[in-house]
């Protein structure tokens, strides 16, 4: 595969054969794989042929293999003649990170934090198949999450409404449609809403390190040495299913329409047709289901935090900074070729990242611009960003969502045999709680890529630009 470099941090592949835009994908030569060996690669590759794309196939510097689309694409499709791909969106429909600020110092709670840790894993239900946060839900209740997303939370005592103001999209997607979820994928969610699940989601204790855009901290309500939460978690078996399920209709409407594509996985249909308006209902639903996840959790861990503390409300200051999801396509303007167009912007394990002065930026922020939130692995560091213009006119608004796996999780199995995982984590000032220690295996910190390289790609081509890093001291997994 020929690839050409447009500058230190981006890389092209040309277009060819069937290739409707080239690819492009944002990398330092040290963080590009090998084009030979890569199949992320050749996934950009394949993306650039679908019908109506536009500009280019889009790569983060976190990419690496996924379902049809590498983790960590990004593609826009026309309305007209463009379609809607679930691999675009992946299976964990609006996977997602949502950041907590607190007002208390490390340093005065650090002997705490064991405990903390005990009972943020204590209350909230981990693992692969945990349920029980909530009571399971009646069909009627799991229809009020799939059509309000974090208000149903909120309605119901987790958080509060200023919340919503601090997610994206507040929280709920209107488009959603629960007629078009499955019993399948309903009977799945019913028991799962609260609940973390297992692979890399994680709730996270940090301290806040190090500030780099001291105004925007500000803003958003970070200060050098306080404690914050990181949640990572998505739609759970719902969110699975729905994507299981479409795919299989997509398969249908690819021969129906006549789509031919050099991957299967990247079964897709016209925007305009009835099987896209189902999927895109469906898609909607369980990504309301994920922000409601995400809300009750949230509410879960602030007790948490209370009770490990043994602080009051005010004493803790818990506030939610903001939530971005990661997996998941929507309707979004874009300026091409001077004028105004509406997209469809599928997002894979990608983030938005939209400049100071845009609509959907909390009013408290549209001065400075939308919070990006980059978690690393468990044991290295996470960063806040904030997006630009630049990105905008370039990414879709888009950025990284993480560091990005360079290990498979087989692989990653493989290296950890005979190693003292827990104990390596102490060592690095990481009190870590897990379900079992082959979750901890799949993710230790020596799968992913260096999350400060992955940021300074992303900075340096002026995609987003660092506001504050921060380091982990307690992690949850499932």
């Amino acid at each position: 595969m020929e690839l050409k470099r447009v500058h230190p941090y981006l890389w092209e592949i040309p277009q060819s054969g069937g290739m409707r835009v080239p690819g492009r994908i944002y990398a330092t030569r040290e963080l590009l794989a090998d084009p030979k060996s890569d199949e992320s690669l050749q996934q950009v590759r394949n993306v650039a042929h679908l019908p109506g794309i536009v500009r280019y196939s889009l790569a983060m510097p976190d990419i690496h293999w996924g379902y049809g689309f590498p983790i960590g694409g990004v593609a826009a499709t026309r309305l007209e003649d463009g379609v809607i791909s679930p691999g675009g969106v992946g299976y964990d429909i609006n996977c997602g990170v949502r950041l907590i600020a607190t007002r208390v110092a490390h340093k005065e709670v650090q002997e705490k934090i064991p405990q903390v840790v005990t009972r943020l894993f204590q209350s909230i239900p981990a693992g692969v198949g945990s349920s029980g946060a909530v009571p399971r839900l009646s069909r009627t209740d799991l229809r009020r999450v799939v059509e309000k997303g974090s208000l149903w939370a909120v309605e119901r005592g987790f958080g509060c409404a200023a919340d919503l103001e601090y997610t994206e999209e507040r929280g709920c997607l209107d488009s959603a449609e629960e007629e078009a979820v499955s019993s399948r994928a309903s009977e799945r969610g019913s028991t799962q809403i609260g609940t973390l699940g297992s692979g890399n989601h994680f709730i996270e204790l940090d301290v806040i390190e190090e500030i780099f855009l001291p105004d925007v901290a500000e803003a958003y309500g970070l200060a050098e040495g306080n404690l914050a939460v990181f949640i990572h978690c998505g739609s759970r078996g719902l969110g699975y299913q729905v994507c299981d399920d479409y795919l299989q209709v997509m398969g249908g409407a690819m021969r129906k329409y006549g789509i031919q594509l050099p991957d299967r996985q990247l079964a897709c249909a016209p925007l305009e047709s009835e099987e896209a308006r189902r999927y895109l209902a469906a898609m909607a639903g369980a990504a309301n289901f994920a922000w409601a996840n995400r809300q009750v959790i949230m509410a879960l861990a602030e007790q948490a935090l209370l009770q490990g503390l043994q602080m009051t409300p005010r004493e803790l200051g818990f506030r939610l900074v903001y939530d971005v999801c990661h997996n998941i396509a929507k309707f979004e303007s874009h300026e091409i070729d001077g004028k105004p167009q509406t997209l469809c912007v599928h997002r894979k394990g990608a983030t938005r990242a939209f400049p100071p002065g845009c609509d959907a930026i909390p009013p408290a922020y549209r001065k400075w611009g939308q919070p990006v939130l980059i978690p690393g692995d468990m044991g290295t560091g996470s960063y806040v960003l904030v997006g630009t213009s630049r990105a905008m006119a370039e990414t879709f608004g888009s950025s990284c969502h993480g560091a990005g796996r360079v290990r498979s999780r087989t692989q990653a199995l493989q290296h950890a045999q005979g190693r003292d995982l827990f104990g390596e984590m102490r060592e690095r000032g990481v009190v870590l709680m897990a379900t079992g220690r082959r979750t901890v295996a799949e993710e230790m910190p020596d799968a992913y890529k260096d999350i400060h390289a992955v940021v300074g790609v992303i900075e340096n081509a002026g995609i987003s630009r660092k506001v504050a890093r921060l380091r982990p001291v307690g992690v949850v997994k499932g």
